[in-house]
């Protein structure tokens, strides 16, 4: 599913970027977020939140790197049909990297428009967007 152009696009924090800090920077410049510890217990697994968030169609906001080495969770995201960003920096911050998804925000909400779910696309400290598995990608790894 593609997001249409006026429709309100909301961002989830997944837990292990330690929402407050991002949530506070990004509700400030008017984006609209919801936070892991809002919806679902501390210790929610990730096939847990990720068909609600899915039903939801929020955007992930992750920095969660076992989805590049683990072939399950990447399932999970496609299952979901999840669009997610991951956050390709690690050992920053919370207050660097809530700059590093404001900075493209815009971009980023642009990408979501343009790109069918699911989708997993890295962002960079630069604030470059660049897809990693995009929607026929993640579809495949389901028929394997």
């Amino acid at each position: 599913m593609t997001t249409r152009r006026n429709e309100p696009i909301t961002f989830y924090i997944d837990r292990c970027l330690g929402s407050k800090r991002i949530a506070e920077t990004l509700k400030e410049a008017g984006i609209t977020v919801e936070t892991h510890d809002k919806h679902f217990a501390q210790n929610a697994k990730d096939v847990e939140w990720l068909p609600e968030v899915g039903k939801r169609e929020w955007v992930v906001l992750t920095k969660d790197a076992n989805i590049s080495k683990n072939q399950l969770e990447r399932m999970a995201v496609a299952n979901a049909n999840i669009k997610m960003f991951i956050l390709a920096s690690q050992s920053l911050s919370g207050e660097d990297m809530a700059d590093i998804f404001l900075k493209p925000i815009v971009k980023m909400q642009e990408f979501v428009r343009k790109h069918d779910a699911p989708f997993i696309a890295k962002i960079y400290k630069s604030g470059k967007i660049e897809m990693w598995k995009d929607h026929q990608t993640l579809l495949e790894e389901l028929e394997v």
